[in-house]
């Protein structure tokens, strides 16, 4: 396989393909588990929980260890589909998904699951950038593959919004594990139907595939992540807290040093050059964790202190997806219209406002006020996630556009990933310090509880009802508080983030959308 060679007989990529709405239908089948699986678990935390009797530490992480994985794999996984083709790579992946996906509905124990959800993301990386390489390849005619486009967008928006409903969905008749299994039906559908419609014609590079600079990423975001989780809980002693943060550093560095002095990098850092493209990955990240660590947060409150279920979590938590989902358009044409530097300051504000109205509020008693705020929230960090979008294209030529794409899809995955962490560890610390255990209750026991909210119920089933029941009634009242204090620090970030980008993109006057 050469450089710019076809291989294969069958039918090449081209708008002319009689078969190319098929072939759209499949990758976007392939593509919609993916993303369900970026947030179908956020109601499915306090099942896990009971079910396995997973610590918060082993929560964080089958939630955590998908965007980490997918943030460091997303860039060279694309770059191995450019070189042995895109059909091999997403078939590939359509049957790690699915494996993956069946072993990780019956996992008998959290880490066994953690490791599950490392292969989920391993196939997720795979099949994402070829479902985007296709498109593009199969249409050539520009108006098809704008809507193409369009669509294929629709569908990614459309999953992340549903995902927490059809979480609570299965939750409410079916056991944990159908979160995952659900996956599997699809993709004994989707890659039959891959196989026989993708051509296997396809145009491939030739050049070094940059695996070994994505480990180095890899092991650099984890061993962070590890170190700052270990490092609130208190369980690891701090010279070996230390240790591991200077060895994800370290790697962190070397991975930055290797781009810079690349000819080809895997992500070109160089970009950070650009006030513009630097302004819209902080945004990218800041954005992208502030919605996750905020739906995690809620799913949380709404289940173990106002008692729902699983599936009323989900409804409850419609309007703030549902707007997210509308934002990308909105964006586009404020930005169009107004200018990218109003719109994008403007967006953030909006968001913190809201945050920060929410964290007043009582949830008990939601009114129409919760829910018109979590829709404000939803739109405007859209909005603000879609305004990073168009400053980093509209900061590059068109010869380094995919490049700066790799560059925001990292930072959306990244921003995800540190979102749950820095919600997560931040929730536990918080909540240990407001929770007050009942009298009696043995220091171990109290020690557990006040982790987090699910660790009370573990250890609520191990007291006489009276004693559980005082427990539980303490996590309830520190969870709530813990939910205030988290939606007001995240809304001065996020004002301080509206401030920093207003200055950022003093510069950018007017762009047209990407």
């Amino acid at each position: 396989m050469k450089n710019g060679q076809i291989t294969g007989e069958l039918v090449s990529y081209g708008s002319q393909n009689p078969r190319r709405w098929l072939i759209l239908l499949a990758v976007m089948l392939a593509f919609l588990p993916v993303v369900l699986d970026m947030t179908i678990l956020h109601v499915a935390v306090p099942t896990l929980t009971q079910a396995l009797g997973a610590s918060n530490n082993h929560v964080l992480w089958v939630i955590d260890i998908y965007p980490l994985l997918m943030a460091g794999l997303l860039v060279p996984m694309g770059t191995l589909a450019d070189k042995v083709g895109n059909r091999r790579i997403l078939l590939t992946g359509l049957v790690i998904f699915g494996v993956a996906s069946a072993a990780a509905a019956f996992a008998p124990t959290a880490e066994i699951l953690i490791g599950t959800r490392v292969l989920l993301a391993l196939g997720g990386s795979m099949i994402m950038p070829c479902v985007l390489g296709i498109i593009r390849r199969t249409f050539e005619d520009e108006s098809e593959r704008g809507l193409a486009l369009g669509l294929w967008g629709t569908v990614g928006a459309a999953g992340a919004a549903v995902g927490p409903l059809i979480g609570g969905a299965l939750l409410g008749h079916f056991w944990w594990g159908s979160v995952f299994l659900i996956n599997v039906p699809v993709m004994l559908i989707v890659a039959p139907a891959c196989w026989l419609l993708l051509p296997r014609q396809e145009q491939t590079t030739s050049g070094p595939w940059p695996i070994g600079q994505a480990f180095l990423l890899i092991l650099g975001m984890i061993a962070v992540v590890y170190s700052a989780k270990t490092g609130f809980a208190g369980k690891h002693p701090l010279a070996v807290v230390l240790l591991t943060l200077t060895f994800g550093l370290a790697m962190l560095v070397l991975f930055a040093r290797k781009q810079l002095n690349a000819a080809t990098p895997m992500l070109d850092l160089s970009l950070f050059a650009h006030p513009a493209i630097l302004a819209g990955i902080i945004m990218a990240v800041v954005a992208s964790g502030a919605l996750a660590g905020v739906e995690l947060t809620l799913a949380q409150e709404l289940q173990y202190v106002l008692d729902k279920t699983p599936l009323q979590a989900g409804i409850f938590m419609i309007p703030i997806m549902a707007a997210a989902a509308a934002g990308g358009p909105v964006a586009g044409w404020l930005s169009a219209r107004y200018g990218l530097r109003p719109v994008a300051s403007l967006s953030m504000i909006i968001a913190a406002l809201s945050l920060g109205w929410l964290a007043v509020q009582d949830f008990h008693t939601p009114g129409l006020i919760v829910p018109v705020l979590l829709a404000l929230l939803g739109l405007a960090l859209s909005i603000g996630l879609t305004a990073s979008s168009i400053a980093i294209m509209g900061a590059v030529d068109a010869s380094k556009g995919g490049a700066a794409g790799s560059l925001e899809a990292t930072g959306y995955e990244l921003g995800t990933a540190l979102g749950i962490t820095l919600f997560g560890v931040f929730m536990s610390v918080i909540f240990g310090h407001n929770l007050s255990a009942p009298v009696g209750l043995p220091l171990d026991l109290a020690d557990q509880a006040a982790v987090s909210m699910g660790d009370t119920y573990l250890v609520a089933q191990q007291l006489s009802d009276e004693k559980a029941a005082a427990l539980i009634a303490a996590g309830k009242a520190a969870f709530s508080t813990t939910h205030s204090v988290l939606l007001l620090t995240a809304a001065a970030l996020i004002a301080g983030l509206a401030v920093l980008v207003f200055f950022l993109l003093a510069g950018v006057r007017k762009v047209a959308t990407p």
